[in-house]
């Protein structure tokens, strides 16, 4: 939120600042040939912010529905688990109790509950390999039970591959220099916008609405870069859905 609002105090900032400079430049500088060249340089700088801006809020919502992707998959893979496990036999009790249990610690790491702090991507060893350990530790009577302990042993490891892909993707996909860059060129274009503009309210008005198109623009890239955290959030309503119907 912070950034958010230190990308608006840049932009409209600039904005008000060459419109004060407006009224001490020399009356040669704002010629009609002066402000054509600034109003080329203007269009090019705005093209290519336009550009920019594009890819970075492409980038940031391919990684944040590549992320709620993984979280309804693995959302899947457990509850389809559960019934291979359940379908194997009684002898799989302790072990969808310890699913159950893995599945709803994990959604707690990710989702804090109290809300401060990080997000907790990282899998648990301990669980995931308990877990694994008590499938393979089943004795197969028949070969549809070797089946199913074939598919609970993969939908665990795919669980726990997903699990790590979402550990990896924890960092921001947002190049920062990017958007850096963004920013000052969009600084320079509300520069020249203020450097043309009468000093009134309307004018003034417009110019804030407009830097605040353009800052909450770059915090919704910002936010959707941050999927487990922020205003924007993957809900953790797939991963509780599973838990709810674990054990039926």
């Amino acid at each position: 939120m912070s950034i958010g609002w230190i990308v608006l105090a840049c932009i409209f900032g600039g904005a008000l600042l060459r419109m004060a400079l407006r009224l001490i430049l020399p009356e040669h500088h704002l010629s009609v040939e002066s402000k054509d060249v600034i109003k080329l340089g203007m269009a090019l700088t705005a093209t290519m912010s336009a550009l920019v801006l594009a890819l970075l809020i492409n980038s940031a919502k391919g990684s944040f529905d590549a992320q709620r992707s993984e979280v309804t998959q693995i959302s899947a893979n457990i509850i389809l688990l559960d019934r291979v496990l359940a379908h194997y036999g009684p002898e799989t009790k302790e072990a969808r109790d310890l699913l159950r249990v893995s599945a709803a610690g994990m959604t707690d790491r990710i989702w804090l509950a109290t809300g401060t702090g990080p997000a907790e991507l990282k899998p648990t060893a301990v669980g995931a390999e308990a877990f694994y350990d008590k499938i393979h530790e089943l004795s197969p009577q028949n070969e549809v039970q070797r089946s199913l302990q074939a598919q609970a042993l993969k939908l665990s490891v795919d669980i726990g591959q997903t699990r790590w892909l979402l550990f990896e993707q924890r960092g921001r996909s947002i190049p920062m220099p990017f958007l850096v860059l963004l920013i000052f060129w969009v600084t320079i274009i509300f520069l020249s916008f203020g450097l043309f503009a009468p000093p009134n309210a309307t004018v003034i008005a417009t110019l804030f609405l407009c830097a605040l198109s353009v800052s909450g623009a770059i915090f919704m890239i910002l936010e959707l870069d941050r999927p487990f955290g922020g205003l924007i959030q993957i809900s953790s309503a797939p991963l509780r859905n599973s838990i709810a119907n674990l054990g039926e």
